[in-house]
């Protein structure tokens, strides 16, 4: 059995219980944004004001505690995943078939008959520690649930993470915006006349939580990806109200459904953006059941202006799937989503420059590709080029571009709905900027300058080191 409460043994000692009362209006995650923009410890507390139950937060505030509490750390899943690509690409002979079987055997599920999430059962939201994280909220929102749906023409599973504003004791919104795979599963249930069932589970391992953020390959089950990260089957238990399945060892599930004829106001919201996301209509979930552990934890996360959570789980999601980004787009040698751009808005590459245009070939691919189609601003560079590098994509963008020519502009392109300076809602501009050294048959009629390099030390050969440097 993996569930959170591995996590919190996990982490021991870069967790902070606090035993101090709290308030969920505001308090807890005013305290949270100081800790995590201080790349402070998970906190845990243990007493939130007028509740029973406690609130853990900040679990993957940085790149270190995720590689604690993840089941694999990032650098080993980036590695096997691309020893998977490389083995499942081509046609794998008796010792190949045996290293994917090893890589693979616990990426699955398993189904049981009962779990800890069905303990107890609660009479409404209002039982439930749930956060109100910036001033100016609608109200209070469930920040880190795994929304589970299926598509009721294919029965393929999805999870995913999107915020739910508490309506009342019973309800929710669900924002779910008009690209993500839940909206999708509703507009199938609309056509075919029905309500789409819904179970919302909260309190996961952070390989399921993780696993339902991912962007994972349309089909591919989360709940399976998460047993491959935690190297054993994810256990699920079949719902009691709903014709869904989900994690037996979560704190909480909400079963419910939606009515993919309703919707209402939900917002404005403090978000990743930095600023409030506007009032919208979005679907809203009605709660039929809800069970829970009898001494359930609640967990959350507070999103806002970098750093935060936010930004660990994306640099993280940008390094493991690097492999796969590379085999959808063979131009790529590095990817990086910066926390100045949301994660979201902006991303620099490179390249391995080998013929004329390549670069604007390569911000094209990137725009065409799953979530990294939000991108505003692609920036490509030469592999010389270290992405994570501002002042060095700063340095090739001063020095190897003319904007008159390696600048392109897309006029309409798709956007995310948070986008509050797209010219209209979903969607936007887009403008890619070649920042690749040009050729003659680009149009560079002079010689392309030498870059300056040297190697100090070799050419010092032991002089520097009694000096101290």
């Amino acid at each position: 059995m993996r569930d959170i409460r591995d996590t919190i043994h996990e982490l021991n000692d870069d967790l902070l219980r606090i035993k101090d009362k709290f308030s969920t209006d505001l308090e807890i995650s005013a305290f949270t944004n100081l800790v995590q923009k201080k790349r402070g410890p998970a906190l845990l507390f243990e007493n939130p004001e007028g509740y029973k139950n406690p609130v853990l937060i900040n679990i993957f505030g940085t790149e270190k505690r995720m590689n604690r509490i993840l089941g694999k750390d990032l650098e080993t899943i980036k590695n096997e995943i691309s020893e998977i690509l490389e083995l499942t690409s081509k046609k794998p002979g008796l010792l190949d078939g045996i290293r994917l079987y090893s890589k693979l055997k616990s990426f699955g599920t398993e189904a049981v008959n009962s779990g800890p999430v069905n303990e107890t059962k609660l009479n409404g939201l209002s039982e439930i520690p749930i956060l109100k994280t910036w001033p100016k909220d609608a109200g209070k929102y469930i920040t880190a649930p795994v929304v589970i749906t299926k598509d009721p023409e294919t029965g393929i599973y999805n999870a995913g993470t999107y915020r739910m504003q508490v309506f009342d004791d019973e309800t929710t919104g669900m924002h779910w915006q008009r690209q993500k795979t839940g909206y999708n599963h509703m507009l199938k249930a609309k056509k075919m006349g029905k309500n789409l069932d819904v179970a919302v589970v909260i309190g996961v391992h952070p390989a399921i939580f993780f696993s339902s953020i991912s962007p994972l390959p349309e089909g591919i089950n989360e709940m399976a990806f998460a047993g491959y990260l935690m190297g054993e089957k994810t256990r699920l238990v079949k719902g009691q109200t709903v014709d869904l399945y989900y994690p037996a060892d979560a704190e909480i599930v909400l079963e419910g459904y939606v009515d993919p004829m309703e919707t209402k106001i939900e917002g404005p919201f403090g978000d990743h953006t930095g600023y409030y996301s506007p009032p919208e209509e979005y679907p809203v979930f009605h709660i039929k059941r809800i069970s829970a552990r009898e001494d359930f934890i609640y967990h959350a996360t507070v999103v806002g202006k970098f750093w935060n959570e936010d930004v660990v789980i994306g640099h993280a999601i940008e390094k493991i799937f690097l492999p796969a980004i590379k085999l959808l787009i063979p131009d790529i040698v590095d990817i990086f989503l910066p926390e100045e751009g949301v994660l979201n808005d902006i991303a620099i590459v490179s390249i391995d420059k080998k013929y004329p245009g390549q670069g604007i070939k390569a911000g094209m691919a990137v725009l065409s590709q799953g979530q990294l189609m939000f991108s505003k601003y692609v920036i490509v560079v030469d592999k010389d080029i270290n992405v994570k590098d501002k002042s060095e994509v700063l340095w090739a963008i001063a020095t190897r571009t003319d904007p008159s020519r390696d600048v392109v502009i897309i006029p309409r392109a798709p956007a995310d709905s948070l986008d509050h300076a797209s010219f209209l809602p979903n969607l936007s501009g887009k403008m890619i900027i070649d920042a690749t050294v040009k050729t003659r048959e680009e149009g560079v009629v002079r010689e392309w300058p030498e870059k300056i390099e040297m190697n100090e030390y070799e050419i010092l050969k032991g002089k520097i080191e009694k000096y101290g440097f």
